[in-house]
């Protein structure tokens, strides 16, 4: 099957060998395992990370996003079967989606949205469950909940901070602020349902005041955190929750100390690294967010459609994202050389 792989980690991403079209076998699914035909893939900041960071022997597939139609399952499966359409961000422990074909472990896929297209549907997977367990498993919100609280996110129109943007508007009752620093996506976190948008390069301590809000009882820092961390520590209540999902160099936790803030940190990738007993929670919230976006809870947080799914157009992609200036979720599709 084509591929689009990596062999040598920390090239720039102009390098022709950074990414490169290379043929590997085609997956054989284990007992929980389906066989995905991937028509549609999406590209993370963990893509570059990993792309830049992680030496391997062998040529690596990257890439933990994709849609496609299940062409086998293991013996084992009991939720799906061949020719169901299914979405899924995989395990960062096994090879990713920039290929024909990929292996996912049932547990952690879900079916499809049948309201939206392949693209539409590839763009989330990862971002909603990183937003969905942040929200209410690591920072504790209860769906419905929240009713005089504020949440501040850093970083609003990245992946991650569209989805928890509208997840939080729409599930909760949270004064939902959003940050963005430029015109176009302070205009894109604000259609996502933010009450409001400030400016983080302004200062988020003065940009909260000048809305009204003193202090927040949660913030979701999602880029940046340790060029922010003292700004959100004064921001956050006496009490309050910070959850982090981004690589600071460092980070001093006893900064936290004097006003009793916990820590949340959120990966997506846990509960499959470590096949938690909790495993198939990732299964049940992607059947959810399928549910809520065909209701129309939910939109799509697709921001560029990069064209087909090819070396060049996913260094375009590594490029765009590196630069820090993506919005919402950029999407491939369709297998061309």
């Amino acid at each position: 099957m084509k591929a689009i792989v990596y062999s040598q980690h920390g090239l720039p991403i102009q390098d022709p060998r950074s990414l490169y079209e290379t043929e590997l076998p085609k997956p054989e699914p284990g007992p929980r395992d389906l066989l995905v035909k991937i028509r549609a893939i999406a590209v993370n900041p963990v893509d570059t990370k990993v792309r830049k960071n992680s030496a391997t022997d062998t040529p690596r597939v990257l890439g933990w996003d994709a849609v496609g139609t299940v062409e086998a399952a293991g013996a084992a499966v009991t939720r799906f079967k061949p020719g169901d359409e299914v979405f899924y961000a995989g395990s960062i422990a096994r090879p990713g989606a920039y290929a024909e074909y990929g292996l996912v472990d049932e547990r952690i896929a879900g079916h499809k949205p049948k309201s939206i297209d392949d693209a539409c549907a590839a763009a989330l997977p990862l971002t909603s469950l990183t937003a969905w367990e942040l929200l209410f498993d690591r920072l504790g919100v209860a769906e419905g909940g929240g009713d005089g609280d504020a949440l501040l996110i850093v970083g609003a129109a990245g992946g991650v901070g569209s989805m928890l943007t509208q997840l939080a508007r729409q599930l909760t009752k949270l004064r939902v602020i959003g940050t963005a620093s430029r015109a176009q996506t302070r205009e894109w976190v604000s259609g996502l349902g933010a009450h409001d948008v400030i400016d983080h390069s302004r200062g988020l301590v003065d940009e909260l005041r000048a809305i009204g809000v003193p202090n927040v009882r949660y913030v979701a820092s999602l880029t940046h955190t340790d060029a922010h961390y003292a700004q959100i520590v004064e921001a956050l209540a006496p009490q309050g929750k910070l959850g982090i999902i981004d690589d600071p160099a460092t980070l001093d936790a006893m900064q936290l100390k004097r006003k009793a803030i916990s820590l949340h940190w959120e990966l997506m990738f846990t509960r499959s690294l470590f096949e938690t007993p909790d495993m198939v929670r990732q299964h049940e919230i992607l059947e959810r967010i399928a549910a809520l976006i065909d209701a129309g809870t939910l939109k799509t947080t697709l921001g560029e459609h990069f064209g087909a799914v090819n070396a060049d157009n996913l260094r375009r992609a590594h490029e765009l994202i590196e630069s820090g200036r993506a919005r919402g979720k950029i999407v491939l599709e369709g297998f061309v050389s």
